[in-house]
C-alpha cells in the first residue's frame, strides 16, 4: 500500500462555547448601537423637516419675484394631502405639511390653478413636530412680507418621541423677509449654526 502523505486531523471550526461568546458580545454590541441609531434617524427626519420648511418658504418668496405677484407659503395640518389642500385650506401653526399658492383674497377662495407646490410631512420626517409663531407667510412682489410681524417669527422643528441628544432646529423669517435656519442648542455666536 502507498503512503500518500495524507494524515487526518481533528476537524476545525468553533465550539458551542465559542459561538455562544460570540453571540453574547454581537448581542451586547447591539444593545448599544441601537438607541444611538434611532437618534440619529429622529435627528436626521427633523433637519429635513427644517429643511423642507427653510425651501418652501424659500420657493414661495422666489416665485413671488417672478411672477411678480404675491404668493403665500402656508403650514397645513397633518393628514391633509397638500395637493388638494390647496383648495380652502387654512394654515395651522403645528402644520408638518406645506403648501406654496398664489395669495387670493378672501383667504380659502384659492382654486386648483393657484396651486404651486406641497409637500407632506410624511416624505422623510414622519416622527417630526412643528411649533411656528405663524403658519402663513404672503410674500410680496418684492420678495418682503405682505403684512410683515413685529418681530422674527420662529418655526420649531423638534420631535414628540423622547430620547437623549433631542435635537430642535429653527427656521427663523424676519419682519423683512429674509429665511435662515439654525440650531437653537447652539450657544456659541461664533458657532454658523447659532440662532441670532
Amino acid at each position: 500500500m502507498l503512503n500518500t502523505g495524507i494524515y487526518r486531523h481533528g476537524q476545525r471550526g468553533f465550539t458551542l462555547v465559542e459561538l455562544m461568546i460570540a453571540v453574547a458580545v454581537v448581542g451586547i454590541l447591539l444593545t448599544q448601537a441601537v438607541p444611538s441609531f434611532s437618534a440619529w434617524i429622529q435627528n436626521a427626519q427633523i433637519r429635513n423637516s427644517a429643511e423642507a420648511i427653510l425651501n418652501g418658504l424659500q420657493l414661495a418668496r422666489a416665485q413671488a419675484v417672478q411672477r411678480n405677484t404675491s404668493v403665500e407659503f402656508a403650514l397645513v395640518a397633518a393628514g391633509t394631502d397638500p395637493v388638494a389642500a390647496n383648495v380652502g385650506a387654512t394654515a395651522s401653526v403645528s402644520g408638518t405639511n406645506w403648501i406654496v399658492r398664489n395669495y387670493v383674497q378672501p383667504p380659502g377662495a384659492n382654486i386648483a390653478a393657484d396651486f404651486i407646490q406641497g409637500r407632506s410631512g410624511q416624505e422623510g420626517s414622519k416622527n417630526a413636530t412643528v411649533a411656528a409663531g405663524q403658519g402663513s407667510f404672503v410674500f410680496t412682489s418684492l420678495g418682503r412680507l405682505l403684512n410683515p410681524p413685529a418681530a422674527n417669527v420662529n418655526i420649531d422643528v423638534g420631535s414628540g418621541n423622547t430620547y437623549t441628544n433631542k435635537r430642535t432646529m429653527r427656521v427663523i423669517v424676519s419682519p423683512g423677509g429674509q429665511i435662515l435656519m439654525c440650531d437653537p442648542n447652539k450657544v456659541d455666536p461664533s458657532n454658523p449654526q447659532f440662532c441670532p
